[in-house]
């Protein structure tokens, strides 16, 4: 089986908006006051990991008879919220995260509810949600009948906008496909990515180019009263100006992925640490501009989805050093020398030498 979500628009009415502001409030409310608890906990038995264990976990309903206002809300909604901040403590235990952090009001705003006795289904142009009843959403495309619907996480964004992710689940039919086309790409900062075919992905760099807009937008915001009408309204408007940019990245990642994934069998990458690269050479905006880590994420998948493989190789390895014609490593290149020059008289883009040994990596680690 196979999970996939659907991200889809909804249109509450001010009711039903009111309703997901508090039940935003109640899962944040119990997720902090069961976290305030354990914490105590932990800091009480830390040295003695048994009686640690033995401890009873604290639950939602433990709060409902002293806080009767969170009956009013989906009570699958606070569930989850306990099964996040399970997951948040194993994480924690097990070495992979640091020690779960207390929700803030300017968090992420979002809950999850999960499907039980048809409580959610999708209508013609609504979908029935625990405690919303009918929200009307705006279905631009179409769940396949065979995909069963698990849960559903509604989320607001800065902008007052409201979304729902539909999680589906599906019996996947994946047969592996013979690995006979491979491209390999190289990171590169202002185009994204160059490939070992010698084309450059040309990212339009969406932050750079609003940048003059956005800092004129934050001047005004700074000069408001805040918590004021003006400055609330200055404050959406900046929002606005970051959602764009946002959306706008994504949907050519999307389209880029799609292009990669629709054309070659295996794509081979460099397993970069981009927020290691963007501290240690002050790339910091280029780097996050880019949303290289989102590019490869969303490579990865589709190109699973087909029986395809993205290929991985070492951060380590000398790429952008080694001579792609002749197989002589050089003992360092500075990142001003944008052509590559080997003894063997070999001379080309540096990006594209690197991206052609990226894919003879690749097809290397494939045999």
């Amino acid at each position: 089986m196979a999970n996939k979500a659907y991200k889809f628009r909804l249109y509450p009415t001010e009711e039903q908006a009111s309703l997901i502001h508090k039940t935003f409030g109640c899962v944040r409310f119990v997720y902090n006051k069961m976290l305030a608890e354990r914490k105590e906990t932990y800091e009480q038995f830390k040295d003695d990991k048994a009686a640690l264990k033995k401890q009873k976990l604290p639950t939602p309903a433990k709060y409902k008879e002293e806080f009767g206002w969170l009956k009013e809300v989906d009570s699958l909604a606070l569930a989850n919220a306990q099964l996040n901040l399970q997951e948040a403590y194993k994480n924690f235990f097990s070495g992979t995260a640091d020690f779960p952090a207390f929700k803030s009001k300017k968090a992420r705003k979002s809950y999850t509810t999960n499907v039980v006795n048809g409580n959610i289904k999708l209508m013609d142009g609504y979908i029935q949600l625990p405690k919303l009843k009918q929200v009307k959403i705006k279905q631009h495309r179409k769940i396949p009948a065979e995909h069963i619907i698990k849960s559903c996480t509604i989320s607001m964004t800065a902008t007052g906008k409201y979304y729902v992710s539909i999680l589906t689940e599906y019996e996947a039919k994946i047969t592996p496909k013979q690995i006979e086309t491979v491209v390999g790409l190289d990171f590169a900062m202002a185009e994204l990515y160059v490939d070992s075919e010698g084309e450059k992905a040309n990212y339009p760099q969406f932050y750079r180019r609003t940048l003059e807009r956005l800092a004129k937008a934050q001047c005004v915001l700074s000069r408001r009263k805040k918590g004021s009408s003006r400055w609330n309204k200055q404050r959406i408007a900046v929002a606005k100006i970051h959602e764009k940019i946002a959306n706008q990245r994504k949907d050519f990642l999307h389209k880029k992925s799609y292009q990669l994934a629709q054309t070659y069998d295996g794509v081979a990458i460099e397993d970069l640490n981009m927020k290691g690269m963007s501290r240690a050479l002050n790339f910091g905006k280029s780097v996050a501009d880019n949303g290289w880590g989102m590019f490869t994420t969303f490579l990865d998948y589709k190109l699973a989805e087909q029986g395809k493989q993205l290929i991985k190789i070492d951060k380590w390895f000398p790429s952008s050093k080694t001579c792609s014609c002749c197989g002589q490593v050089k003992e360092s290149l500075s990142l001003s020398e944008r052509t590559f020059r080997c003894e063997c008289g070999f001379v080309s883009d540096r990006d594209w030498n690197a991206a052609i040994n990226i894919k003879n990596e690749g097809l290397r680690l494939l045999t």
